[in-house]
């Protein structure tokens, strides 16, 4: 349909203000909400994350893609009433105690609501029992704890010990990131996954969907 693909092409190239008018028109038009945001805005993130991965597009530019698909979703579900709409999963999310760094978290928060995930962000030098606490709250199917100290990185697996001890570990899927860790590191402190960025975020996060769909 030519307007889903002028709203995928809006996300794609970051226009913010086109894409929220012609999100508006769509809805205006009678067009399914879950239409729009699946093969409009969804879409035109699949094209930023080739573009980014590939090295087409910068940082900033994905970014600003990822606040007019957000700007997007809004708009269309709007009118839907509470429990309506349904987002593909929760991830309960924050930075681990110690560290005050956020702006890896913020994009990845971000780019995943875009994407149609909830994300319940807890914010930065986050302790384990607030961890626990918001999992055992929101009953997430993920957790992603993010760190950019090194000195920092310990806590992370003290958080994934402390669910463990909880008894939550097994009822939820642990990612983690930060420019301190790798895919290594997760494997050692028992993480289900480890993402490099945002864009990896997303496809690391659908994999694991899929798998517990399965």
């Amino acid at each position: 349909m030519q307007k889903l693909e002028a709203i995928s092409n809006a996300v794609a190239t970051g226009k913010i203000g086109e894409t929220k008018e012609l999100v508006r028109r769509a809805v205006e038009e009678g067009i399914n909400a879950m239409q729009i945001i699946n093969e409009g805005l969804a879409s035109g993130l699949e094209v930023v994350g080739a573009r980014f991965k590939s090295g087409e597009m910068f940082l900033a530019e994905m970014m600003m893609s990822a606040v007019a698909a957000k700007a997007g979703i809004e708009i269309a579900t709007e009118k839907f009433k509470k429990g309506e709409y349904k987002p593909k999963a929760t991830m309960v999310l924050g930075t681990v105690k110690g560290d005050l760094h956020d702006i890896g978290k913020n994009l990845v928060a971000l780019v995943l609501r875009s994407s149609g995930f909830e994300v319940i962000d807890l914010g930065v030098d986050v302790r384990e029992d607030d961890f626990i606490n918001a999992v055992k709250k929101y009953n997430p199917a993920f957790l992603g704890i993010s760190c950019l100290m090194t000195t920092t990185m310990q806590n992370m697996k003290d958080s994934i010990d402390a669910l463990a001890e909880a008894g939550l570990r097994d009822t939820i899927k642990v990612v983690i990131g930060g420019c301190s860790v790798n895919q290594d590191f997760a494997s050692q402190i028992g993480a289900d996954g480890y993402a490099r960025n945002a864009v990896d975020a997303i496809d690391l996060m659908e994999r694991l969907l899929a798998k517990i769909k399965n």
